[in-house]
């Protein structure tokens, strides 16, 4: 089965009909697979779902910069799994041109809430006007971060015909550093399940439930850092480096 040929089976959606599906405030659910199983999975959901399509393409370039401390904070208060954590980053939807700074808080419910204005990150440094938009959530922490991981994936996004749900299907995933590492991931995909609560019905999780996927908390960023950098590898992050391997021998099996 052939991704575009799944992907072009589907009705579309238009970037200005999408307004009401940003989903600012949010339950996200993860889920992590093998990236041979997503055309299967997408042909199993396509009678549920239209797919955004922008200048006739429906599988964008995404490419995003990390933000952080120089004692990393929001790395290890993921890694802690401390509740009301952050995330920042500059996100470049590439078939459009359009960049923004986003900020991102995980908070006690476990609910997702997002901010973003369009800007631009500029030698390597957030300018004032991203500035002023950083310390009114994350304070004098604004005025010492930094780069410090890069980013560039694939991503199909869905909008359900008949359920108030949004999800997205990253895929050709790369990290680099400002060191000059790299790694690919060719062999995962990540889908994330967006919508305001977690009951109702969804096509997406009957289908996800029926090809025994579980979810499974992902950070791009957590991971990413992970891989490149000589971090030590606590009981927090083994799980998610054998979960990895994992997917990467099962992508194996499916190829040949």
């Amino acid at each position: 089965m052939i991704l575009e040929e799944v992907l072009n089976s589907y009705k579309p959606i238009s970037l200005s009909e999408m307004d009401g599906f940003e989903l600012m405030n949010r339950i996200d659910t993860k889920y992590i697979f093998p990236s041979k199983r997503l055309p299967k999975l997408l042909s199993s959901i396509s009678d549920h779902y239209r797919i955004l399509e922008i200048k006739e393409i429906r599988d964008f370039p995404y490419s995003s910069t990390y933000l952080d401390t120089p004692n990393n904070l929001f790395f290890n208060q993921h890694v802690r799994g401390v509740s009301n954590r952050y995330k920042v980053r500059f996100r470049v939807y590439e078939t459009t041109g359009q960049s923004y700074l986003e900020v991102k808080l995980k908070n006690v419910k476990n609910r997702t809430i997002k901010w973003r204005i369009k800007n631009n990150l500029r030698n390597s440094e957030p300018d004032e006007n991203a500035l002023q938009f950083l310390s009114s959530y994350i304070q004098d922490t604004a005025y010492s971060i930094e780069p410090v991981l890069f980013n560039r994936f694939h991503r199909i996004t869905l909008v359900g015909i008949h359920t108030s749900e949004r999800i997205t299907f990253d895929h050709n995933i790369q990290f680099s550093n400002k060191q000059g590492n790299l790694i690919d991931l060719p062999y995962l995909a990540i889908a994330e399940l967006k919508r305001e609560g977690n009951s109702g019905e969804s096509p997406f999780l009957s289908t996800m439930k029926t090809m025994m996927i579980r979810c499974s908390g992902f950070s791009k960023y957590c991971v990413g850092s992970i891989l490149l950098k000589d971090i030590p590898k606590s009981n927090t992050i083994k799980p998610k480096i054998l979960q990895l391997k994992k997917i990467q021998n099962e992508n194996v099996i499916l190829t040949a």
